[in-house]
C-alpha cells in the first residue's frame, strides 16, 4: 500500500452476478443485478478494522450502506465545501 492509500478510507462496492446467466454455471459479461455489498478496507493509520459487509437491496440503497458501513467503524463525516454552500444557501432562504 502506497503512502497516498494508506491515507484514505477505502470503501468496497461489490454487485451479486449469479443466476444471471442462461447456462448453470456461468456469468453474463458485464452484468449484475442492482443489489449487493458495501465494505471497508482495514487500515491501520486510521484505525479501521475488519467490518461485516453490509447489503444493499437496489442502487438507491448503496448511499444508505456506505454512511452505515462509516458509522460502524467509528469514522466522523465532515461536511465538504459544496455541502456547507448548499446548506448555508439554505439556510438564507428559510430552510432548515
Amino acid at each position: 500500500m502506497t503512502r497516498n492509500e494508506e491515507r484514505m478510507i477505502e470503501i468496497k462496492v461489490r454487485f451479486w452476478t449469479g443466476e444471471i446467466s442462461r447456462t448453470k454455471g456461468t456469468v453474463e459479461p458485464r452484468h449484475c443485478w442492482d443489489a449487493g455489498t458495501v465494505g471497508i478496507k482495514p487500515n491501520k493509520l486510521h484505525g479501521i478494522k475488519w467490518q461485516k459487509s453490509i447489503p444493499f437491496n437496489s442502487l438507491m440503497g448503496i448511499s444508505q450502506a456506505v454512511e452505515m458501513m462509516l458509522v460502524r467503524a467509528g469514522i466522523r463525516i465532515h461536511k465538504g465545501k459544496i455541502t456547507k454552500k448548499y446548506i448555508e444557501s439554505n439556510r438564507e432562504h428559510g430552510s432548515k
